[in-house]
């Protein structure tokens, strides 16, 4: 297993193990899902912080390798979430498997309706990315019955995507490091 592998390197390296972040651990937020050991680092300290950050109910938006929904409910607790290919996966997908297609800077267009080829793939990719986190949010509220909670976005392309759309209250580039550092400090007691 390559965190074995890196937890072994480091350890080496700094004289000490490091932090490994997994959902087995107590760090003070209750995971309330059928399997919780399935959920990833980045996802917990995503809720983490954006509890500590912008209280409960909260939901995260991570745009990364993958885009992660997260949601913190009005008590405080974990409940889940979706988890979709990223905007690059995508747009690697689309550039590599469509024949007339090649590489874009991805950036929201100033329309919906492309009128080049290079907007139109901006639009879908973009302005679908936000249209899909809308829908997915405005359900994800319905269901659970949090209208109100803040919606954060973070990840790489998290800035992207909020220009094509107003469903988040910040974009946060940080909120998954001060989640890291939040676990660090609950374990180590500080």
């Amino acid at each position: 297993m390559l965190s074995r592998a890196w937890n072994r390197c480091l350890t080496e390296v700094l004289g000490h193990a490091p932090l490994m972040v997994s959902p087995g651990d107590d760090y003070g937020m209750e995971i309330r899902m059928p399997y919780p050991r399935s959920l990833g680092a980045d996802r917990i300290a995503n809720a983490i912080a954006a509890r500590a950050d912008y209280g409960a109910p909260v939901i995260v938006v991570d745009f990364g390798t993958a885009t992660n929904i997260d949601v913190v409910d009005a008590t405080g607790a974990y409940r889940g979430g979706t988890i979709s290919p990223g905007l690059m996966i995508s747009a690697a997908a689309l550039f590599d498997c469509a024949a007339k297609l090649s590489n874009v800077p991805i950036e929201a267009p100033a329309h919906v309706l492309g009128d080049t080829t290079e907007t139109a793939v901006q639009s879908g990719l973009v302005i679908g990315a936000a249209a899909q986190t809308e829908g997915l949010v405005a359900r994800i509220k319905a269901e659970l019955g949090i209208e109100s909670a803040p919606v954060v976005g973070t990840g790489g392309l998290a800035r992207t995507v909020s220009h094509a759309t107003d469903v988040f209250c910040c974009v946060d580039p940080d909120l998954t490091l001060r989640g890291i550092r939040d676990i660090w400090l609950r374990v180590n007691n500080r």
